[in-house]
């Protein structure tokens, strides 16, 4: 993680000078001789966020009291592996969220009356996919 806040801090300083070399171009360029606000005030953003992300990478690397096993050279795959929670690998509510997905942003680009067609195929898919433990095969 401290290369990442290092990387961080290199994208903040370098869209600094970036920045202020884009300012003086546009006042030494005869065809301008004035500030173009909207590209230094956009690099001058994307300082700021290169240096919010880094101070947010440095804070956390200071706050976990040491390296992660993904940092550490000699770390086996298994030293970094958490748990992550309960997938179900044969369940099907996710390809019908997914295709109510597709149904609304249809209705979006094609016609309005889609849209509630797309509602009601997520209610039902979001619905499905919460409860699929409590019925049937699996439920516990």
């Amino acid at each position: 993680m401290r290369s990442n806040v290092i990387l961080w801090w290199i994208i903040a300083v370098f869209f600094t000078i970036a920045s202020i070399v884009y300012t003086i171009w546009n006042l030494v360029d005869p065809f301008h001789g004035y500030v173009e606000w909207v590209g230094t005030v956009a690099l001058l953003f994307v300082a700021f966020m290169g240096a919010m992300i880094a101070v947010y990478l440095q804070r956390t690397y200071k706050a976990q009291g040491g390296e992660l096993p993904e940092d550490v050279l000699t770390a086996d795959i298994d030293d970094g592996d958490p748990e992550l929670g309960e997938f179900s690998p044969w369940s099907w509510w996710p390809l019908v969220l997914a295709a109510s997905a597709g149904v609304f942003l249809l209705g979006l680009a094609v016609g309005q009356f889609l849209l509630p067609i797309g509602v009601a195929i997520f209610l039902v898919a979001i619905v499905g996919w919460v409860y699929e433990y409590y019925r049937g095969h699996f439920a516990r």
